[in-house]
Parts: C-alpha cells; sequence; structure tokens
C-alpha cells in the first residue's frame, strides 16, 4: 500500500471516535505478540507539558547509552513524528509496514457474536508503536498518553515510573468537569509499586495521586515539594539547579523557552532519578547533556528570523496562560507583538483568547487545514472583544504572508492555538525539517 494510502486509512480510522476501555488495545497487544512486554517504559500522562518532559527524559536516556523509543501526540508536519527511535523519526515505508502489519491482525480476527474488531485511530497507531519499539529491541521507551490516563490505549504497560505532569480543566465531556475528577483519569497510570512523579498543585488533584498512589503501594514525589529548581543568582533565564530526590546538579541549561520549561525539565530529572533506582543508570553527566541537548518543535520554537517568527502550539486554557508569561518576558526584546492564531472549534477558545489577545498589538485570525477548526469569522468575533480591527487569513499560509507585511526586523510574530496551526506554519517555514517525511501533512 503506497504511503498517502496508509496514511488515509489510519486517518480513516477517526470515525469509529474515541473510544475510552482498554478492551480493543489488550486484544491487539495480543494480536502482536504482546510487544509492550518486551522492553521497559516510562509513562507521561497530564494536562500539559507531557511531550517537553516525555522528550527532556527520552534525551537522558540516549545520552546514558540507551536505545530509545519514544511516542507523542499528535504530529506537527509527518505522521512519523509520533514514533522516534533515539529521537529520530522513523521512516515512510516503515509507517507503511507497522500500519500494514496491525491491520491484517486484526482484520482476520474472526468475528465475536457478529462483530469485528473496529479498533479506533490511536489504538492502532498506539499498536504500531509498541510493535516498533519491540522490533528495533529498545532499551527503554518513552510513552505519552493520548487523552486521560486510566482508559487510555497506552495503559497496557507497566513502566518503571508513571509521570503525572499536572492537571486542569480539559476535555471535559470525556474526563470529567471536576480537577478531581481529572485527576482520577490521569491518575490511572499508577501501577503497583511504581514510582510515581508529578508536577500537580492543586489540594484536590494532589490528595487523589497520594490517594491512588498509596492504594497501590507507590511513592509519590512532587515538585515542587520533593524536588524542582533552584534559580540562579547570574546567568541565562534558561539556567537553573537542580534539587532532586536524591541528588543535586548545578548550573543545568536548556534550549527551550519559557520558565515551564525548567519544570518540565525538573520533572524529566526525578523520572530519571527513578529510573536509576530502578537498574538503568542514568549519570549525572548524562542528565545535564540530555536536558541540554532537547528540542521540542512547535513550542517556543523560533522558526524565522527578521522578523523572528515563533510558533508555539498551545491550544488550552492553561497552556495558553504559560505561554502568555512566556511572551511578557521573550517581547521585551522587540517593538511589537503580532499574532497570528487558529484555534479547533472544540476547544475553549474563548479562555485561550482572554490569555493571549491582550498582549497583542496586532491580531490575524486563520485556520488550520483540519476539518474541526474554528472558521475565522467566528474567532475574529470573539478576538473583538479585545482589538477593534482583526484581520482574517483563509489559510495559515497567507496569515503568515499578512504578517510579514508591515512588520519590522524588530517584530515578534507569534504563531499559536493548536498544535495542527503550528504544523501548518512549520511546513511553510521549515520545509524538508521534519525527518524523513518531507512536507507530508496527515
Amino acid at each position: 500500500m503506497p504511503y498517502q494510502e496508509t496514511i488515509d486509512y489510519l486517518f480513516g480510522l477517526q470515525k469509529h471516535g474515541i473510544k475510552f476501555g482498554l478492551s480493543n488495545s489488550s486484544q491487539l497487544m495480543g494480536l502482536m505478540g504482546d510487544p509492550h512486554l518486551r522492553f521497559r517504559s516510562v509513562h507521561v500522562a497530564g494536562t500539559n507539558g507531557k511531550g517537553s518532559t516525555a522528550v527532556f527524559l527520552a534525551g537522558m536516556l540516549l545520552a546514558a547509552g540507551y536505545r530509545v523509543g519514544l511516542y507523542t501526540s499528535p504530529h506537527l508536519v509527518s505522521f512519523a513524528e509520533r514514533i522516534r527511535i533515539n529521537n529520530i523519526p522513523i521512516t515512510e515505508e516503515r509507517v507503511i509496514g507497522l500500519a500494514e502489519q496491525v491491520r491484517t491482525r486484526y482484520e482476520r480476527l474472526p468475528s465475536a457474536g457478529g462483530k469485528a474488531l473496529t479498533p479506533t485511530f490511536f489504538e492502532v497507531t498506539t499498536a504500531m508503536a509498541f510493535t516498533c519499539f519491540a522490533e528495533e529491541r529498545v532499551d527503554v521507551a518513552v510513552i505519552e498518553t493520548g487523552m486521560g490516563g486510566r482508559l487510555d490505549s497506552t495503559n497496557v504497560i507497566t513502566p518503571m515510573v508513571s509521570v503525572i505532569t499536572n492537571i486542569d480543566v480539559e476535555h471535559t465531556e470525556f474526563l470529567g468537569d471536576t480537577i478531581e475528577k481529572i485527576a482520577g483519569e490521569k491518575a490511572g497510570i499508577i501501577k503497583p509499586g511504581v514510582p510515581v512523579v508529578t508536577g500537580a498543585v492543586q489540594p484536590e488533584a494532589i490528595a487523589v495521586i497520594e490517594r491512588t498512589a498509596a492504594a497501590a503501594g507507590s511513592p509519590v514525589h512532587r515538585m515542587p515539594k520533593d524536588f524542582g529548581a533552584e534559580p540562579r543568582s547570574a546567568g541565562p533565564e534558561q539556567a537553573f539547579d537542580y534539587r532532586g530526590i536524591g541528588t543535586r546538579l548545578v548550573d543545568l541549561r536548556i534550549v527551550m523557552l519559557g520558565q515551564h520549561q525548567i519544570g518540565n525539565a525538573c520533572l524529566a530529572l526525578a523520572a530519571a532519578e527513578c529510573v536509576g533506582k530502578g537498574g538503568m543508570a542514568v549519570t549525572d553527566a548524562a542528565m545535564r547533556t540530555g536536558i541540554a541537548n532537547a528540542v521540542w518543535e512547535g513550542r517556543l520554537e523560533r522558526a524565522a528570523e527578521r522578523p523572528d517568527i515563533f510558533l508555539d502550539g498551545a491550544h488550552n486554557p492553561a497552556s495558553a496562560r504559560v505561554l502568555a508569561d512566556a511572551v511578557r518576558d521573550l517581547r521585551r526584546g522587540y517593538r511589537r507583538l503580532v499574532l497570528v492564531i487558529g484555534i479547533l472549534m472544540d476547544k475553549d477558545y474563548r479562555g485561550i483568547v482572554s490569555q493571549l489577545a491582550p498582549l497583542a498589538d496586532r491580531i490575524i485570525v486563520t485556520k488550520p487545514h483540519y476539518s474541526r477548526a474554528l472558521d475565522v469569522g467566528s474567532l475574529a468575533a470573539e478576538i473583538g472583544v479585545f482589538h477593534r480591527t482583526v484581520d482574517a487569513a483563509e489559510t495559515v499560509a497567507e496569515a503568515i504572508g499578512l504578517a510579514r507585511q508591515g512588520a519590522a526586523e524588530n517584530d515578534l510574530i507569534l504563531i499559536t492555538g493548536s498544535l495542527y496551526t503550528v504544523g501548518d506554519a512549520r511546513a511553510v517555514l521549515k520545509p524538508g525539517r521534519s525527518g524523513h517525511l518531507q512536507g507530508l501533512k496527515g
């Protein structure tokens, strides 16, 4: 099957919607020979920062000399970004082969009670990722949940450490409408005896995580109570000292921008400490090198210069609030802020806009090339509460051109609102810079 047909097949599975439950995933794993039992893993859940934390940790494990798998979602430009070996996306040919393996196995399965197995997009891609990691004989894989945790397709693994980055209101139609309910879903990744690392701060979220961990006999390490960053008196913003669970590292540096990334780095460092206690040595040098080299595309990523264009996939009010804090610091060196924003219709676009629009001197609304994108008229009307005039462009490429018109070299252009918006922008601004699958949009 050609590559594009494979991608069409995978995304065609979205017609099966989102199914919470592990029945299909467990069945798929059995059909594939239980690949999830053939490598060690770390499981990462949370509302925001999952991808960055996973990348920091994968970088440290790679620097320690291990063969490392990384499974994240969604992708920005190419589907292959979701499945990486030693931080390199798998090839187009490998995507085809893995999809065919999984599809062949479940389509040959006899129907039970007249009902065929109808896995979802994420269930199939998870089976593909775990099969790939087993075939590649990775020493360890860092696995990011898709949504929630308890009933997420990835929750068939028993990891060396469970990481819950933070808790905020999201996906309320699936996860519940309170912090406590959402925390219960995220805490579902906790396994008996497996240590837990978390950045959750709300008392009700912490109570749920600690109660779940206590029932499982799992130790909990909380940031900032048990580990965290200590600011340095001098040096660049992204330099810090790490006060760890059992170690201390001074003058660590990261290239990812924003104070929130220092927090994500600390979560990954604490997870690495737990991995070390579990029998996979991660030296201080590997920790230092791994986080220093970590890069996560589309998260305050500078994609162009003169004027500088930054991309960030903030797609809910919590991540927009964190982005707003980072931009307040960042924009001090710029004349004006031009905001290019495109949001999905099923997101809390009012909450996102309220965080970011007041910071901008000029706003351009657009929409990503995705079926769930909010139309520019509705988004412009919402932003009109904050700005008298709002420009509009039907595509992200057109919005970038419009933003550059009239922008001075010392202006800052920020493109945000959705990872899909960022993916479209990255395809325009950095063609041929997305691993093996140049210019392909899944």
